[in-house]
């Protein structure tokens, strides 16, 4: 606009009011920025870094990873202490975490399903050692497990008598005593009968979504595989309804590895009728739409999809977005945006390696399965239970070349960045991180400083640059004064 009234014309108008832009920019958000960062961060990026051909990465990371760490990438496992081993040892138990109670329930030591459930606080993704906590009902092994709206869901699994059930057990937290860990009990359901399964299910896999639970594939009373999908979903007052049939599976699995990761359920690896396979199954999970006669939602009312049950309305497969080798009684968890296949038996043999995948937005997988050496096991392990719990993934019992073990391994899903990066057009350098809230007002402090400064700079500037005739006479004074001073050259 100003270049209506510049004597130089537009493209000079133009190139000084683009300076200026980045300099106002500069002055009044980055450089600030930067200084709040520096207070608070590890490292802070000064400039543009795309591709950085140097990079130094802590030692904690380990010698033998790369660095930076790929996107998705994880430290190598390390064992848990001695103290924290479970009393037992147990295989096809469900780990899960409320609160700071972490929970072993069920599972077996291979002479028959235990009802027992081990528990022990934890802080950080470390713990001590476990102690007993509310038993199960009855006894259970290779149960489904979904943690949703804090109150975690076994269910199904193997009972006393070596048979699937169709059983449905909650357990929550008590915020009248000091979240102290309820017991387990049948969820209650519409009238007297509790919640339960529509069939028999062992080696079942659930995940917790948006709005309620999906049940996926396991064994029934004959033991094979099955194409199964259930959901039970939250009603207004945040109880479980009915499990109602959902799209079938396209590829019948059990003891496979399900994930809920953006608007799609993902199912990889298990048992088909073949055995183990290496099959990745994709959930579209959304508003069902019953088409009616006009091709609107059932009954022809054009309802808005929020108005619509959700569920899983189809499965897809693509060879290309397999495992790269089959895995059964894998771990597997989705964390930070990728999916993770841990150990597992290719059918005859326990495995330790460790596979992640990102899916993307679309449902695609593009770079397919990715895998690191030192991110392997350091050997075979089969049915363990995985928790999250914070940036730590911990695998708690399994089987080890056969033998069932008592103790646990971890690893940190956030490697650490590198604390210096040279790119083309840019750097990254070691900041202070000063922890907690003291570094947040700190660096809070910093900005404004800086900020209010860079803002009584560009006044400065800003005035110069309108009062041109009498900075020229003060300079000139100046000279004239410094002339004076000056010893006679003659």
């Amino acid at each position: 606009m100003f270049g209506l009234f510049d004597a130089d014309g537009w493209a000079w108008a133009t190139t000084k009011a683009l300076f200026w832009l980045l300099v106002l920019i500069m002055a009044l958000g980055y450089i600030p920025d930067r200084a709040y960062y520096f207070m608070v961060s590890r490292t802070i990026e000064l400039g543009i870094l795309g591709w950085s051909p140097v990079n130094l990465c802590p030692p904690e990371n380990g010698a033998e990873m790369p660095c930076p760490v790929p996107v998705g990438g994880v430290l190598p496992w390390q064992p848990s202490p001695a103290e924290a081993a479970l009393p037992q040892p147990r295989s096809g138990g469900a780990a899960l975490q409320l609160g700071t109670h972490l929970l072993y329930a069920g599972g077996t030591d291979g002479t028959a399903p235990s009802a027992t459930t081990y528990t022990v606080t934890i802080e950080r993704g470390s713990f001590g050692a476990w102690g007993e906590g509310p038993a199960l009902p009855e006894a259970r092994t290779d149960a489904a497990l979904a943690v949703l709206s804090g109150t975690g869901y076994l269910i199904g699994g193997i009972g006393p008598d070596g048979a699937p059930t169709n059983t449905v057990w909650a357990i929550g937290l008590d915020p009248d005593a000091d979240n102290t860990l309820t017991q387990w009990a049948e969820v209650a359901a519409e009238g007297e009968e509790p919640l339960t399964l529509p069939e028999p299910r062992a080696g079942a896999s659930a995940v917790a979504v948006s709005d309620g639970i999906v049940v996926i594939g396991g064994r029934g009373d004959g033991n094979a595989p099955t194409d199964t999908v259930w959901k039970a979903t939250l009603d207004d007052d945040g109880v479980l309804g009915a499990f109602e049939p959902q799209a079938s599976l396209q590829r019948p699995v059990a003891e496979a590895i399900a994930a809920f990761e953006g608007s799609f359920i993902w199912v990889y690896g298990g048992s088909d009728a073949s055995g183990a396979t290496a099959s990745v199954q994709r959930g579209d999970y959304g508003a069902i739409v019953e088409p009616g006669a006009s091709g609107e939602p059932s009954g022809g009312h054009g309802a808005p999809a929020a108005d619509l049950p959700e569920g899983v309305t189809a499965w897809a497969t693509d060879e290309g977005s397999n495992l790269p080798a089959p895995r059964t009684g894998a771990s597997g968890f989705a964390a930070n945006g990728a999916l993770y296949s841990i150990g597992g038996s290719d059918g005859t043999t326990a495995q330790g390696d460790l596979y992640w995948a990102l899916p993307d937005s679309e449902g695609n997988l593009p770079g397919g399965w990715r895998h690191l050496d030192p991110t392997d096991l350091p050997s075979g392990l089969v049915d363990a239970a995985p928790v999250v719990s914070g940036a730590t993934a911990i695998l708690i019992g399994g089987r080890e070349n056969g033998a069932f073990i008592t103790s646990s391994t971890r690893t940190s899903l956030a490697p650490a960045a590198p604390f210096f990066r040279l790119g083309i057009a840019g750097v990254v350098v070691p900041a202070l991180q000063i922890p907690g809230e003291i570094g947040q007002q700190i660096g809070y402090l910093a900005a404004a400083g800086v900020g209010t400064g860079n803002f009584v700079i560009l006044v400065i500037i800003g005035w110069a640059f309108n009062h041109r005739p009498e900075i020229a006479a003060w300079r000139e004074r100046r000279r004239i004064a410094r002339e004076a001073k000056a010893p006679d050259a003659g």
